[in-house]
């Protein structure tokens, strides 16, 4: 420390626009440390791996005179390492909080004693991908033991710590307030925003402007052919996420950035049954806890909005009896995501009929209020059973069973990231075309195609969803130029938000940042691309994000019992859900279900459960 501390000049070793000045540190206090700025002052301190303080004016350094120059906040440098918090001190100095960091110093950067071992211990995290994608005769047997539970275990409780609970950032507030933790009306942040005032849009590094947004992506994410997904995955599984994930992003865009509509922030149905009471009623039959619907050659669809007068998004010239309503107003933009809606609506009229047997005496609300339990308990399951299994592609068999955590400090409490909102764009899974039976359509065909499902029916939309292949998402560029404004959008509002640079995410996940544009893209020709229009690797911008399913509350040990779900029966359609029973319990004819083309890599997950409730 006394190293540290010591007055000396030196520059800063990779400072971008801003490096070869002078610097001078002082300690200040008793167990924090605070860097000063000299007069034109900026910092290196490469003893102690420190990024921080910035300049002043490059007038001094040319004989201007004391007085003259503007200082720039030293928090632009992001100085605070392994997720030391920055705190602007006076005018030209900060301290780095490095409580329960693990590490202390100037940055956070010098690690403790027990930090140190845990880091010489721990393997990295492409060691743990590579174990767990690999040696499927281990997993075979490991998922048919006790271990199976106990490795489920550590994967939640650490995946559970690697998000801020209680939330911590908004994109009004970029420190520890209460608005961040109160205000549910914003998306919560992983990171803080970028200060407003420093030199370039990533603090430091890159350009003073960030390249256009449609430049950007226009050479790097526009489709010049289709490149199928490596793995199998499908557009079943494309439209599951989309249909999944627009329960929770909701962006409000009348309230500003950063803003959602979505309160609830997490798995709680509200694009099946409204985000708010009054769209609720519209929707719901008040008779025996089920939602409005209309019968169509034998089969339950939703009902149109004269029926249930919601607002829909649909094109003016689309009359009214052709606009189906739902509790999400946008789903009316694509077959697959109404294919969903029309599975749910069915399972949750099924589920109700299942409880009036079982509980004859009960009301409409409790019959609706006990089924809407049950249906958010049935996604829960498919989504970390299915859906994750088949992102992870891990061998080992995940579990949801919320008793894994019982007896564990948990928070049954969801606020969705700004970061994963970003990150949740996977426009790179469409198609040029969509193929249903001997039909192939195009996009203008496709979009708010109000005929085609009824036209088709349920199974037919399944089986041809699950048999066609959707896109890569990643390593290649595999936009389809009709969704290529959807990415410029996403790149625009990240700079509103002022997301930090993709290098500060991976080092706040404890991942090694990347040193340049050639490793991060392992060919020479992109990488050239990118460091002419970023200049520097620590600029290049990217959204990250998390999610924590167990967080619903009805994991929590008060809530997962089976008086919750209306006895044993109702918690057993929770803990036997699938997609593939979820689907055939509610077609005529049971159709290819899975979340892989057929022959694709993996297999499906059968269902386990010989239990068929009668529908």
């Amino acid at each position: 420390m006394q190293a540290e501390a010591r007055t000396r000049r030196r520059s800063v070793p990779r400072g971008g626009d801003f490096a070869g000045l002078p610097w001078r540190p002082r300690q200040a206090g008793k167990g924090t440390a605070i860097c000063l700025l000299d007069l034109p002052c900026l910092e290196a301190l490469s003893s102690c791996n420190v990024l921080a303080v910035l300049r002043s004016s490059l007038g001094d350094a040319a004989g201007a005179s004391p007085g003259s120059f503007s200082t720039v906040n030293p928090c632009c440098y992001f100085p605070c390492q392994h997720k030391g918090v920055c705190v602007r001190v006076g005018t030209e100095g900060y301290e780095c909080d490095c409580t329960r960091t693990g590490y202390f110093g100037t940055n956070c950067s010098l690690p403790e004693f027990w930090t140190r071992l845990r880091d010489a211990l721990k393997p990295s995290p492409a060691f743990y991908h590579f174990i767990l994608t690999h040696f499927q005769w281990f997993w075979t047997i490991v998922n048919n033991t006790f271990i199976r539970d106990t490795l489920m275990r550590l994967v939640l409780t650490i995946r559970a710590n690697l998000i801020p609970s209680p939330p911590t950032y908004n994109s009004a507030h970029g420190y520890i307030s209460w608005e961040s933790y109160a205000n549910v009306s914003y998306f919560t942040r992983v990171l803080p925003p970028v200060p407003t005032d420093c030199p370039t849009p990533m603090g430091t590094k890159g350009p003073p402007q960030l390249p256009d947004a449609q430049l950007v992506a226009e050479e790097f994410f526009l489709r010049k052919k289709f490149h199928p997904d490596p793995q199998g995955t499908n557009l079943m599984f494309a439209f599951f996420a989309q249909h999944f994930t627009h329960q929770f992003f909701k962006t409000s865009g009348k309230m500003g950035h950063g803003f959602t509509r979505a309160l609830g922030h997490g798995v709680d149905l509200g694009h099946l049954y409204g985000d708010n009471l009054e769209r609720q009623h519209e929707l719901r039959l008040f008779r025996d806890g089920k939602l409005k619907y209309q019968v169509v050659k034998g089969e339950i669809y939703p009902p149109t909005v004269l029926d249930a007068p919601v607002h829909m998004i649909y094109p003016k010239h689309i009359p009214a009896e052709k606009q189906l309503a739902v509790g999400q107003e946008v789903f009316g933009l694509l077959p697959g995501l109404m294919m969903y809606a029309t599975i749910w609506l069915r399972e949750h009229n099924r589920v109700c009929d299942l409880l009036k047997q079982i509980h004859p005496t009960w009301d409409d609300e409790q019959l609706f209020q006990t089924a809407r339990l049950i249906l958010i308990g049935e996604t829960i399951k498919i989504v970390i059973e299915d859906y994750v299994q088949h992102l992870s592609g891990y061998f080992l068999q995940l579990k949801f069973d919320p008793e894994l955590l019982f007896g564990v400090q948990f928070q049954y409490r969801n606020r969705i990231a700004v970061e994963f909102n970003q990150l949740y764009h996977w426009h790179p899974l469409m198609p040029d075309t969509f193929k249903i039976q001997d039909q192939e359509y195009s996009y203008n065909q496709f979009v708010y195609n109000t005929t085609m499902l009824m036209d088709y029916g349920v199974e037919a939309l399944v089986d041809a969803f699950s048999r066609q292949q959707a896109g890569q998402i990643g390593g290649v560029p595999n936009i389809h130029k009709q969704l290529l404004k959807v990415a410029i959008g996403v790149i625009e509002e990240s700079r509103l938000l002022r997301l930090q640079s993709f290098n500060e995410y991976r080092k706040r996940f404890g991942m090694k940042p990347y040193t340049s544009f050639q490793e991060l893209t392992g060919e020479e020709e992109t990488a050239a691309k990118l460091e002419a229009l970023y200049r520097d690797i620590d600029a290049l911008e990217f959204y990250p994000g998390l999610l924590g399913l167990f967080g619903n509350p009805i994991c929590s040990p008060e809530y997962w019992k089976p008086s919750t779900f209306g006895g044993d029966a109702g918690f057993q359609l929770v803990n036997t859900a699938s997609l593939q029973k979820l689907v055939c319990l509610n077609v005529k004819r049971c159709p290819y279900v899975a979340f892989r083309v057929p022959g694709g890599l993996g297999s499906e997950r059968r269902i386990k459960s010989t239990v068929y409730w009668e529908k």
